[in-house]
């Protein structure tokens, strides 16, 4: 719809710039046949009696150029007075510019890389996004509902208007190169459907989906997801940790968080080529020189080892779960 819509628009723009250069090139000629005017002055006299400016003329007219001024000025008038009532009109009702916002972000789309796709800003997608650009992630949202497209553009998130079910919307959005993607439309088929689809379109993509009811999670797997989410079960299970190990859980949130405290808790990855590549925990100096602590190590295989020990070997590819300041972890990761 929106393809067709641009074309036929395009076509009647470009049929009304053909006419107006006609026109001109008409008023121009018939200056210099019937006054004996220049190009410049014959043009200059075409455009202002086109635009009604009322200046006065470059030279005063014989009977023979006012009869073909006032031939000009019926044709032109209201040919100008169209051309604006239709441009004004294009304005007025924002497709034009809601159009040439999509082409824009396309235009940025195509260059983006190693990005994640939001798709659905209700109240998780919300805080997804919040908690995304806090980090500086780059990240593109999907979305179809007028009413929270209005927050999003005062947000200024970078968006698509559209089904995120719409294969060519996930093309759009850069699926192909995104580094993750994150579902969490209101409906869990729909989620079952956007997960299928960005699987079978990039099969490296880092795919997390919201569950809704009991047994989604399993089809969400299958379809392809690495992480499923349920935010009634997590909600559950968090109420009754709160009951039953409150300390815990706050000491928990607040280092997940970085708020309230000087710890943060931070997953870092060794790099290849890292100077803690076959060093042993105890002689890395992460303690000593960044006064982190190391409570897990996630190897490349994905064995977790909790609580390690002084002698544990660091390897290139593993995950160092670091508990510690804010700002020694920064550096840390950083210096990595």
């Amino acid at each position: 719809m929106e393809d067709a819509w641009l074309a036929t628009t395009g076509r009647r723009i470009i049929v009304l710039i053909i006419l107006s250069v006609l026109l001109m090139a008409f008023g121009s000629l018939g200056y210099v046949i019937v006054q004996d005017f220049t190009l410049i002055e014959a043009l200059y006299m075409t455009i202002i009696t086109l635009a009604t400016v009322g200046f006065t003329e470059v030279r005063p007219l014989d009977e023979s150029g006012r009869i073909f001024t006032m031939i000009l000025i019926l044709m032109g008038a209201g040919f100008v007075a169209f051309n604006l009532a239709y441009f004004s009109q294009l304005l007025l009702d924002g497709d034009l510019l809601e159009i040439y916002r999509r082409r824009k972000l396309e235009h940025q789309l195509d260059k983006l890389k190693n990005h994640y796709i939001v798709c659905g800003y209700g109240q998780m997608g919300q805080i997804i996004v919040q908690e995304l650009q806090k980090a500086g992630i780059p990240l593109v949202l999907i979305e179809n509902d007028d009413a929270l497209l209005l927050k999003i553009r005062e947000k200024g998130i970078p968006h698509l208007m559209g089904d995120a079910t719409d294969e060519e919307n996930l093309a759009a959005a850069g699926v192909r190169r995104a580094k993750g993607l994150v579902s969490v439309v209101s409906k869990d088929t729909e989620n079952v459907f956007i997960v299928l689809t960005a699987r079978d379109l990039n099969k490296d993509l880092m795919i997390l989906a919201r569950s809704g009811t009991p047994g989604t999670d399993k089809r969400l797997y299958k379809a392809g997801a690495d992480r499923v989410v349920s935010p009634f079960a997590i909600g559950a299970v968090r109420i009754a940790h709160n009951i039953l190990r409150p300390t815990v859980t706050d000491f928990v949130d607040l280092a997940l968080s970085g708020e309230g405290m000087e710890l943060s808790m931070e997953e870092i990855c060794i790099p290849e080529g890292a100077s803690l590549d076959g060093k042993e925990l105890m002689h890395s100096g992460i303690r000593s020189r960044y006064n982190l602590i190391i409570v897990a190590i996630k190897r490349s295989d994905g064995k977790m080892i909790y609580n390690p020990s002084p002698r544990e070997l660091l390897k290139a590819g593993d995950t160092l779960i670091a508990i510690g300041p804010q700002e020694n972890l920064s550096r840390f990761g950083a210096d990595l």
